[in-house]
């Protein structure tokens, strides 16, 4: 596929979508690579990786065809668009989050919400296998998010199985790799782990998602490849049930306090607007709410009609 220099600038900009939401227990970094039509392709890239090293090997490492083999131009696009969104957006979407945490939560809602039509319409035929695929996937993302963290073990076999799980959940639309780690009891040890810099840790988790992104993104893509209907009415319903999740008014069930001695949310459940106020004291600012789901709808219909003017703008080249 030949590429400019602005579609590697958009494939950045996708990245910092991808990194912003990746940071966030609820919203799947996959989601963003899904609904921007990336997914495939990071797909396809990942499972290539291993291919890739072996022709560096056999080519008496001829960077050129190594480099082509890996699509590195789009990987590198994407990973530095993906750190940049780390490494300067987290704090602020945390700082969000907790100071205005109803116009966040509304604004991904509406992505969300938008992504599931978006992707639903894709499939060009339903038939009962398929209806039965999205409703269980309905049922997977809405269990997900309601089962409580657990207390586990920081023994580095556990650090390496908390990487696979978590990377697998990260390119999984709808399920984030974040949240996956809060359940596993393991998010904000992970967090510490990169702020104190613990190397240990870091190599471990970083070698388990390694393997565990490896191996998750073949099967993904033969599903894709074998059953793409199918595969991409399941993937539809987890989003959709993942939208529990993302409910604007919560009440806190249960709270821990992190290691910077915060009290963060670690079980919570879906009120009422109404209801959010009595129990909070805090307004529930519907009508900001309403404008920001419909901010988030809505950047889903540009980001369509975007990738649509840039396939129509490489057909007419």
């Amino acid at each position: 596929m030949k590429r400019e220099l602005k579609d590697y600038g958009l494939i950045t900009l996708k990245g910092i979508g991808m990194g912003a939401a990746d940071v966030i227990p609820g919203v799947s970094g996959g989601t963003i690579a899904f609904i921007t039509g990336i997914y495939e392709e990071l797909l396809s890239s990942i499972k290539g990786l291993p291919v890739a090293l072996k022709v560096l090997i056999s080519s008496k490492f001829n960077i050129k065809i190594f480099w082509k083999e890996l699509n590195g131009n789009f990987l590198v696009a994407l990973l530095l668009g993906i750190a940049t969104s780390i490494l300067s957006l987290a704090k602020l979407m945390t700082y969000l989050l907790v100071h205005y945490p109803v116009p966040v939560w509304s604004f991904f809602f509406g992505l969300i919400l938008a992504s599931v039509w978006f992707v639903l319409k894709d499939i060009d035929k339903w038939n009962v296998p398929r209806a039965v695929a999205m409703v269980l996937g309905i049922i997977a993302g809405y269990l997900i998010t309601v089962i409580s963290p657990s207390e586990t073990t920081n023994d580095l076999w556990f650090i390496f199985l908390s990487g696979v799980i978590a990377i697998c959940a990260m390119i999984l639309p709808g399920i984030s790799g974040s949240f996956i780690l809060l359940l596993m009891g393991k998010y904000t040890y992970i967090l510490t782990a990169l702020t104190d810099v613990n190397i240990p840790v870091i190599l471990v988790f970083a070698s388990g998602a390694i393997i565990g992104i490896i191996s998750f993104s073949h099967f993904l893509s033969w599903l894709l490849k074998n059953y793409n209907g199918l595969t991409v009415a399941f993937l539809a319903g987890i989003m959709f049930g993942s939208l529990n999740k993302i409910w604007p008014w919560k009440q806190t069930v249960e709270s821990t306090v992190n290691a910077q001695g915060e009290t963060v949310s670690l079980l919570e459940k879906n009120v009422l607007p109404g209801t959010y106020s009595e129990l909070t004291g805090q307004p529930s600012l519907i009508l900001y709410a309403v404008i920001m789901i419909i901010v988030g709808f809505s950047i889903i219909f540009i980001i369509d009609m975007a990738a649509k003017r840039l396939k129509q703008i490489r057909e007419k080249q």
